[in-house]
C-alpha cells in the first residue's frame, strides 16, 4: 500500500460542510446580494440591537435617503428575510420594521466589517504623517 507525505484523518461529517473555493464563493456572492445597495448597511445598524423602528423614525434617522429608496431598500430586505415589516391595524396606521433573528445574526460579522474599516483608517492616518 502507498503511504502519503502527510498523515491522512478520518474527518467528522459534523465538522466539514462539503465546502470547496467555489461553494465559498458561491456563498459570499449571495451574501453580498443580500447586502448590496447604498443604504442597507445603513439600515441595519439602526435596527441592530433589537430595536423597533416606525418608517418615520428610520426615515428621519437617516438623512440623506428618499422616501421611495428606504421604501425599496426594506423591501428588499424584507424579502431576503433579514428584516420583519409589523403592521398595526389602527388609525393612522402603524407600521414598524425590526430584524428577523437571521438578521440580527449579522451583527458579529459586520461588527467584524466595522473594526476592519477602523484599522484601515488608523492606517491611512499613519501613512499621510
Amino acid at each position: 500500500m502507498a503511504r502519503t507525505h502527510r498523515k491522512v484523518r478520518y474527518t467528522p461529517a459534523g465538522k466539514y460542510g462539503g465546502w470547496t473555493p467555489d461553494t465559498d464563493a458561491d456563498g459570499v456572492e449571495r451574501a453580498f446580494r443580500v447586502l448590496e445597495g447604498r443604504w442597507k448597511l445603513v439600515i441595519l445598524f439602526h435596527l441592530f440591537g433589537g430595536h423597533v423602528l416606525r418608517f418615520s423614525e428610520l426615515e428621519r434617522a437617516i438623512p440623506g435617503i428618499s422616501q421611495k429608496m428606504l421604501i425599496q431598500q426594506l423591501r428588499q430586505m424584507e424579502k431576503d428575510g433579514v428584516v420583519r415589516r409589523i403592521v398595526h391595524h389602527q388609525v393612522p396606521p402603524k407600521v414598524e420594521y425590526a430584524l428577523t433573528d437571521w438578521g440580527q445574526g449579522l451583527c458579529p460579522a459586520l461588527d467584524a466589517i466595522l473594526t476592519w474599516a477602523s484599522r484601515a483608517a488608523g492606517r491611512e492616518m499613519v501613512s499621510s504623517s
